[in-house]
C-alpha cells in the first residue's frame, strides 16, 4: 500500500513544529520521531490558521 502524499508543505510543517516547540526533535529524528500528541497538535494548529484565514476572506 502506498504512503498518501501530505497536505502541508514541508515549510508549512517546518513552521508549525517550531512554533509548537518539538523542531529539535523533527532535525534530529525526521517527522516520523514526533509523538502522536505533537503531530495532533500539529493539526489542530494548521486548522485554525486555515480557519482564521476563511475568516478574514470573507469580512
Amino acid at each position: 500500500m502506498g504512503r498518501r502524499r501530505g497536505v502541508m508543505s514541508e515549510q508549512f510543517k517546518t513552521e508549525l513544529a517550531k512554533e509548537l516547540g518539538f523542531y529539535d526533535t523533527v532535525q534530529k529524528e525526521g517527522w516520523g520521531g514526533i509523538t502522536t500528541r505533537d503531530a495532533g497538535n500539529m493539526v489542530k494548529r494548521a486548522i485554525q490558521l486555515a480557519e482564521e484565514a476563511l475568516a478574514k476572506q470573507k469580512s
